[in-house]
């Protein structure tokens, strides 16, 4: 049975713009340029301010088709006519008074602005490299090679078939599988390894194998045999490479009968080898190559500035051309039905400018209140760069600051780095857990790491510390601090554990 109800809810939604505001905020240097670049070509009102309007402007015949000619006797053209009767009632009040007549506080900043003194802050140009991917290397190695067409396809084929670390993991049956569906290339397995065996001779060495020991193995080959080592390293990894993995340097010194010093000599032979031949060619996405700071704080007779890099602020203006449309539209007497729909456009691209400048503003205005109480919060390390003076601080501890949400702090601290005289840093570097001492004092995790990393690095490295040994170290030194913590710090900094940090 059907049954029909009335219910009242009360439901928080965020608007298009809100949610738009929440993306540009995220948005690091790198790619601000690139998102203020999409927004001109999507809106024409909206433009650099220290950009001229000049007669050749190609936006300017598209603005002048905006606002159609009126019709001599005020009524609509041919295209109107068939319109049915009251269609033009939305467009009989329209309100372009705020458009038109700008106040006194309302003046750009482009106006006041003085052509004849620059901006004290240089515009710097954001380094790009002009690199050769590693599969580039390649194929310009493979022109070398005396193949005929269906070999030159077969061997692109196995060289697409390398990934960016420099190996084949696919096996020979399904590249053979995909000539011959892809390519409509009949061939067999052993020919497939004949041109793998000649495209292990390009540079890097080590290129096109199926996994680290063969990789290892072949670099090997390509060195000078008379070199002290090499050929004991070959027999190592060749006979003994689970145990040499595992550092059980004993039954490899008992199997080849090697003294301390010839076991040395091919170990040192070995670290110097490449794991990941590909590794220098592989593409990288600029935004993650380079690091373009979002803030920089010096250190002014112990006084902390914080400044914010001029890219975040970019001189951005509503068109003026677009103004002198409505202020042309406001003038007239006669309006027709194609001129107030252009006008309409008009005022919905101005608005969309206005609120896009708004929202520039209101994340440099965000940017900055975070920033300043990360710099005021963790104040000691900004002046001596020291990580045991940093405080247990969370998100919460600069929102309650900031009276911002943590989502927003979150998306700050993700995704923007401070340049200071110590160094380049995320801002999520600054985050950290509170952990308590004997004396009942909050530090902060950090500050363990680094002297768990201190302690680590200053080991003897015949006899590396265990991990039991490490928490019991700590211990001493007043940190209530489990064995599992440790284990899970030291996995945090990238140390492995004390059997494979054992060194000859």
């Amino acid at each position: 049975m059907l049954k029909q109800t009335q219910q009242q809810k009360l439901l928080q939604k965020l608007s298009p713009q809100q949610i738009q505001l929440m993306k540009l905020l995220q948005v690091p240097t790198a790619n601000l340029e690139e998102r203020i670049k999409e927004e001109l070509e999507e809106n024409p009102a909206l433009e650099y301010g220290e950009e001229d309007t000049h007669e050749d402007d190609p936006n300017k015949e598209t603005q002048e088709e905006l606002l159609p000619p009126a019709s001599e006797d005020g009524e609509a053209g041919e295209e109107d006519e068939f319109e049915p009767d009251g269609s033009e009632n939305e467009y009989d009040n329209i309100d372009i008074s705020e458009y038109v007549n700008e106040g006194d506080d309302d003046i750009a900043d482009y106006r006041l602005r003085d052509d004849n003194y620059p901006d004290p802050e240089e515009n710097k140009v954001i380094p790009v490299r002009v690199e050769t991917s590693f599969h580039e290397h390649l194929l310009s190695q493979l022109g070398m090679l005396e193949l005929d067409d269906r070999q030159q396809r077969i061997a692109e084929q196995i060289i697409g078939s390398i990934d960016d670390d420099g190996y084949l993991r696919r096996e020979v049956s399904a590249i053979v599988d995909d000539l011959s569906f892809s390519q409509n290339v009949s061939t067999e397995e052993d020919e497939i390894r004949q041109l793998i065996k000649r495209i292990q001779e390009f540079d890097p060495p080590g290129v096109c194998c199926s996994d680290l020991k063969e990789c290892l193995l072949l670099q090997l080959k390509r060195k000078p045999q008379d070199d002290p080592g090499v050929q004991t390293a070959y027999q190592i990894l060749d006979v003994y490479f689970d145990e040499f993995t595992k550092k059980h340097y004993e039954k490899i010194q008992k199997g080849l009968n090697l003294t301390d010093e010839g076991l040395k000599e091919a170990i040192n032979q070995i670290i110097r080898l490449t794991p990941k031949p590909g590794g220098n060619y592989a593409t990288i996405n600029k935004a993650e190559s380079y690091v373009v700071p979002d803030f920089f704080v010096f250190n002014n007779a112990g006084k902390l500035e914080l400044t914010l890099n001029s890219k975040n602020a970019p001189d951005l203006r509503i068109s003026e051309g677009y103004r002198e449309m409505l202020k042309e539209y406001d003038r007239g007497d006669k309006k027709d039905k194609r001129q107030k729909e252009a006008v309409l456009f008009i005022k919905q691209k101005i608005d969309a400018a206005k609120w896009f400048i708004d929202a520039i503003k209101q994340r440099q205005h965000t940017l900055l209140s975070t920033m300043e109480s990360i710099m005021d919060y963790q104040r000691e390390f900004f002046l001596t760069g020291d990580e045991t003076t940093m405080k247990p601080m969370i998100l919460k501890d600069i929102a309650d600051i900031t009276q911002l949400d943590i989502s927003t702090v979150s998306r700050v601290a993700n995704s923007k780095y401070v340049q200071t005289e110590f160094g380049t840093f995320k801002l999520k570097f600054f985050f950290s857990e509170s952990l308590s001492t004997d004396s009942g004092e909050e530090v902060s995790t950090r500050e363990v790491k680094k002297i768990l990393s201190d302690l680590i690095e200053g080991e003897n490295k015949r006899k590396p510390l265990s991990d039991e040994n490490l928490t019991k170290m700590l211990q001493d030194k007043g940190y209530n601090i489990a064995r599992r913590t440790v284990a899970k710090y030291r996995e945090q900094l990238n140390i492995p554990v004390a059997r494979l940090r054992k060194e000859l």
